[in-house]
């Protein structure tokens, strides 16, 4: 092929080249190391000096022409790609945006914060404790036993150095009432741990206990503050609250509370008497002062105030059921 035969062809092969990866195979014809253009080159060597300065000349015109060729061809099917991936990804900005996601509380945070609010409102401090706790705290300081059911393996979580998960946050009490002295009117709210697990029960749930310890408490102020907190918490002043004798260790005489309910009863928690054995692993004299304690659990008033059926739906991690409460 003469020169003006490879600028012709290199020019119908690149126009015919529809993409990069074909448009380099082209190239490869004209300008690679076996190409048209190289092997001119090749046979410079074989002309006389003057010859081999004109014909060297007009080879370099030639590949200049072809390169020229080869950027416009390259450039016009890089801008044919990027419309093709405009139309495919277009974007019509009148469009409102989409914005980002938006979190929200948990249910059983906003029902923890719902309590705490309500407890305040009446002069209860909140008070706080370890989830790891002694054997000490967690049952004997609460005149439990040591064959008593709750200390039985099955129904807690034991640790290796002979502590365990609390069962209930009744040791938040006992720690807080030994570091203060009477009157004392705490509520203390948090997790809790059992082996059970159902669709009412699971194995972490949360607590909220009251304790309120003066000179002058009787079941006629727990009655009082327990229907008060009920009815506020779900805004029905018609709530009724009674009380079922019962047995608790840490408490004497003891009771379960039930709330009117629908057409009957349900069990809300439990309460009593403070034991005169509790107040006096904490050097108070029960013969001056006396007090009530309650417990509720937080999950169920979670579900009956949200009319959820399940425990187990707070714990899932379900997003479709928890955006119900942002």
């Amino acid at each position: 092929m003469n020169l003006e035969d490879i600028l012709d062809a290199a020019g119908r092969d690149f126009a015919d080249a529809a993409t990069l990866p074909a448009l380099e195979q082209a190239k490869a014809r004209f300008l690679g190391k076996s190409g048209a253009i190289t092997e001119q080159m090749k046979g410079l060597g074989k002309l006389g000096p003057d010859q081999r300065k004109e014909a060297g000349a007009r080879i370099n015109q030639v590949k200049d022409a072809v390169e020229a060729l080869l950027r416009e061809r390259r450039e016009a099917i890089q801008a044919d790609e990027l419309n093709r991936q405009l139309a495919a990804e277009s974007l019509d900005v009148t469009l409102p945006g989409r914005g980002s996601g938006q979190g929200g509380a948990h249910p059983i945070s906003l029902t923890l914060k719902r309590i705490e609010q309500l407890f305040a409102s009446i002069g209860f401090a909140i008070a706080d404790g370890p989830e790891i706790e002694t054997d000490f705290y967690n049952f004997t300081a609460l005149n439990i036993p040591d064959n008593h059911p709750a200390r039985a393996m099955h129904d807690t979580f034991y640790l290796g150095d002979g502590t365990l998960l609390r069962t209930h946050t009744s040791p938040v009490q006992v720690r807080y009432m030994e570091q203060r002295k009477p009157p004392i009117k705490i509520i203390s709210p948090g997790r809790v741990y059992r082996v059970d697990s159902d669709a009412t029960h699971s194995p972490m749930f949360h607590q909220v206990e009251g304790l309120w310890v003066d000179d002058n408490i009787s079941f006629a102020n727990l009655k009082g503050v327990v229907q008060d907190f009920l009815q506020r918490f779900f805004e029905r002043d018609d709530l009724q609250v009674r009380f079922r004798p019962s047995f608790f260790p840490f408490t004497e005489p003891s009771a379960e509370m039930d709330m009117s309910w629908g057409d009957g009863w349900l069990e809300i928690g439990g309460c009593g008497m403070v034991h005169p054995n509790v107040l006096g692993h904490v050097g108070i004299d029960a013969e001056s002062w006396q007090g009530f304690a309650f417990g509720l659990g937080v999950e169920r008033l979670a579900m009956l105030r949200y009319g959820v059926d399940d425990l187990r739906l707070f714990f899932e991690n379900d997003l479709r059921f928890l955006k119900q409460f942002s």
